[in-house]
């Protein structure tokens, strides 16, 4: 249907004067005598009671007319969607992220991000490393925060951005410190103490390069870990650890996780640094994708400027 002669139709009704309706729309009236005959024809149906004195609705048009004004605003707001939609304002971006993300970077860039774009529907998903860079090769993602793999690289179609690094520390059984069973060193967690403890951890599989990054710390602290129990959760872990299962080694921001039966502290020998970071799709170009890559690029080592 012809958006001019709708127009036309609007004009008419709201002025119920050819001549008026003619003036408002800069245009003589018999052309849009013309139109307006031209609409009623393509509906089968009149739209005006004509007398030489008075124009008015007919019981038909009094009923479309509504339906037209929603019709129009929703084609004159057309210009500004396309150009929300070219800036990255709206729409739909998926987001993937580890678990340990939720208590570092995540929460401040999720905050940040839709102070800026509030109309973008952030859609959020906890998944492994491996689980999401699966998804973003089968484009069921957009994006995802990452623990990047230890010794082999990405594939060849995925980008990746470092965000930041944190130290890991240690999670011990508050029970363990009050029985005396477990000592500190100028309240730090020694070498010895951490190989003595049995440990809680990520399954290797599901988290290959945070599994190494421990497991390699015992190597370098002169031991084996001793692992207790695997957990795929971080919540999980603190949890056992609360149950005086074992100990963990968690990245610094985890001390957010406050668990009653949980205690964190810093490793005596030097601690291993976790990187996390943000992977995506190298022929994604969506704006709202580059939007989140420039809020991300304006973090210092995971801390968003407000």
């Amino acid at each position: 249907m012809n958006v001019r002669r709708l127009r036309h139709f609007v004009a008419v009704a709201e002025t119920l004067h050819f001549g008026k309706a003619a003036e408002r729309l800069h245009m003589t009236q018999p052309p849009l005598s013309q139109s307006i005959i031209a609409l009623e024809r393509e509906l089968g149906s009149a739209l005006f009671l004509r007398t030489k004195r008075s124009v008015a609705l007919t019981p038909f048009a009094e009923q479309w007319l509504e339906p037209v004004r929603a019709a129009l605003d929703a084609v004159n707001a057309l210009p500004d969607i396309a150009g929300r939609i070219r800036r990255g304002e709206t729409g739909r971006l998926s987001l993937s992220f580890v678990s340990t993300a939720d208590y570092s970077l995540l929460p401040a860039l999720v905050h940040r991000f839709r102070a800026l774009y509030p109309t973008v529907d952030l859609a959020l998903t906890e998944a492994t490393s491996d689980v999401q860079i699966a998804a973003l090769r089968r484009k069921e993602s957009h994006a995802g925060i990452v623990i990047p793999p230890a010794h082999t690289a990405l594939p060849d179609e995925l980008a990746y951005r470092q965000v930041m690094t944190e130290p890991l520390i240690a999670a011990v059984p508050e029970s363990w410190l009050d029985s005396g069973r477990l000592k500190l060193a100028d309240g730090q967690l020694t070498p010895e103490a951490v190989i003595e403890s049995p440990l809680i951890v990520f399954p290797r599989h599901v988290a290959p390069a945070f599994y190494e990054l421990v497991t390699d710390y015992y190597v370098a602290c002169g031991g084996q870990a001793h692992i207790a129990q695997h957990a795929i959760q971080m919540q999980t872990i603190i949890s056992l650890v609360s149950a005086g299962m074992g100990i963990a080694l968690v990245p610094e921001s985890l001390r957010n996780l406050a668990r009653t039966g949980t205690r964190y502290v810093a490793l005596h020998s030097r601690a291993p640094l976790l990187e996390t970071g943000i992977v995506w799709r190298r022929d994604d170009r969506s704006p709202m994708l580059a939007n989140l890559l420039d809020v991300i690029g304006a973090a210092e080592n995971g801390v968003f400027p407000q």
